[in-house]
């Protein structure tokens, strides 16, 4: 385990999906059986920064800014779309057992967390 330098470090990260998109109507919906036309949402958009050993960090921003997605990036429950992540020395995308031996993401909100969950700062 790498504890020198940056604890995470992210560059260049996205994640960008294609959405079905199509008019309202039968016709449309018959339509698109035959030919889908799609539309690129970018969910995070080339997002870069470095978190130290001993920073606390909050992540903040309205809904839909990619916050959650960002953080499943990063704990590996989504592949990036490009750019690189490295948490303690490790890449998530390779999904490296010590890796996700030293991770934990509680989602959820304040009435599903558990307030006494143990937290290990490096």
């Amino acid at each position: 385990m790498q504890t020198t330098g940056s604890v995470i470090s992210v560059n260049q990260l996205a994640k960008h999906y294609q959405v079905a998109t199509r008019e309202a109507g039968l016709k449309s919906a018959v339509g698109s059986l035959f030919h889908r036309t799609y539309r690129n949402v970018k969910a995070v958009d080339e997002i870069s920064f470095d978190i130290e050993p001993g920073e606390m960090v909050g992540f903040l921003g309205p809904n839909g800014a990619g916050k959650t997605t960002t953080l499943k990036m990063l704990s590996w429950l989504l592949l990036t779309t490009s750019g690189t992540a490295k948490l303690l020395g490790f890449e998530p995308a390779r999904c490296n057992a010590d890796f996700l031996r030293l991770i934990t993401l509680v989602m959820g909100n304040r009435l599903q967390l558990n307030w006494d969950l143990p937290a290990i700062f490096y």
